[in-house]
C-alpha cells in the first residue's frame, strides 16, 4: 500500500504554487475589478479549475506518451504568458485611467447578485456570471499549459505509474483551486472593505494592473532569453 504522504505533498504544493508571482499578478487584475469576497473566491477557483485543465490536458498527454515537453516549447508557452499578464495590466491601467473610481462607490443588489460600481446606472453593464468567470479559466488555462512541462518532468521522478502521475497532477491541481479560491476570497473581502471611495478604487485597479504589466515584461524577457539563447 503507497503511502498518502505524496499525494498530501501534491496537494499542498498544489496550494502553495497557487502563490507563483505571475499567478498572482494575473489574478489581482481581475479580482480588482470585482473587489467582494464571493465573486474573489469564484474568480479564484475559476482560474484553479483552467490551471488544471491546462494542466491535466498536456501534462496527462506527456505523462502517457512518457514524453517530456520540448525546451522551445515550454520557453514559448511562458513567453505568451508574460504578453497575457501585460495584456491584463494594461486593461486595468486603462480601466482605472478612464475614471473607474469617479464618483461616489455604491452597492446594489440585482436579484441575488450584489455588487459596487462608481459608473452612472445608464453607463452600468451587467456581465452574466458564466461570462465573468471565462475569462479567468482562460489564464488558467495559459498557465496550466506553461506549467505542465516541468509538473511532468516531477511527477515522472517521484511516481512509479502513469495512473499514479496523473492522480498526482489532479491533486496538485485540487490545491491549487483551493489556494486561490481562499487567498482571493480574502483579498476581494479586503478590496470591498478598501474601496469605500471612488479614488481607492482606481488605486487599485492602478497598482493591479502595474503589477501585472511589470511582472509580465520580466517574465517574457526572461522566456524570450531562454527561448533564443
Amino acid at each position: 500500500m503507497l503511502s498518502v504522504t505524496p499525494w498530501l505533498l501534491g496537494a499542498l504544493l498544489g496550494v502553495r504554487h497557487a502563490l507563483e508571482p505571475d499567478h498572482l499578478a494575473a489574478v489581482s487584475t481581475l479580482v480588482a475589478r470585482q473587489p467582494q469576497q464571493r465573486r474573489g473566491a469564484l474568480v479564484g477557483m475559476a482560474w484553479g479549475l483552467g490551471h488544471t485543465l491546462g494542466l491535466l490536458g498536456l501534462g496527462g498527454l506527456l505523462a502517457v506518451l512518457q514524453a517530456q515537453l520540448p525546451h522551445t516549447w515550454g520557453a514559448l508557452l511562458e513567453t505568451w504568458v508574460g504578453v497575457m499578464l501585460c495584456v491584463l495590466g494594461a486593461r486595468s491601467l486603462t480601466h482605472a485611467w478612464r475614471g473607474a473610481g469617479q464618483g461616489a462607490v455604491v452597492l446594489h443588489v440585482h436579484g441575488d447578485h450584489a455588487h459596487v460600481h462608481t459608473l452612472p446606472r445608464e453607463q452600468h453593464i451587467h456581465v452574466g456570471r458564466h461570462t465573468l468567470l471565462l475569462q479567468p479559466l482562460v489564464v488558467g488555462v495559459m498557465h496550466g499549459l506553461a506549467g505542465s512541462g516541468a509538473m511532468v518532468a516531477l511527477v515522472m521522478s517521484q511516481q512509479p505509474t502513469v495512473a499514479h502521475q496523473v492522480l498526482y497532477m489532479v491533486l496538485f491541481g485540487i490545491g491549487s483551486v483551493v489556494g486561490m479560491g481562499a487567498l482571493t476570497g480574502v483579498a476581494g473581502t479586503l478590496l470591498q472593505r478598501v474601496c469605500q471611495s471612488g479614488r481607492a478604487w482606481t488605486g487599485v485597479l492602478a497598482a493591479s494592473g502595474l503589477l501585472s504589466v511589470v511582472t509580465g515584461v520580466v517574465w517574457g524577457i526572461r522566456s524570450l532569453t531562454v527561448l533564443l539563447g
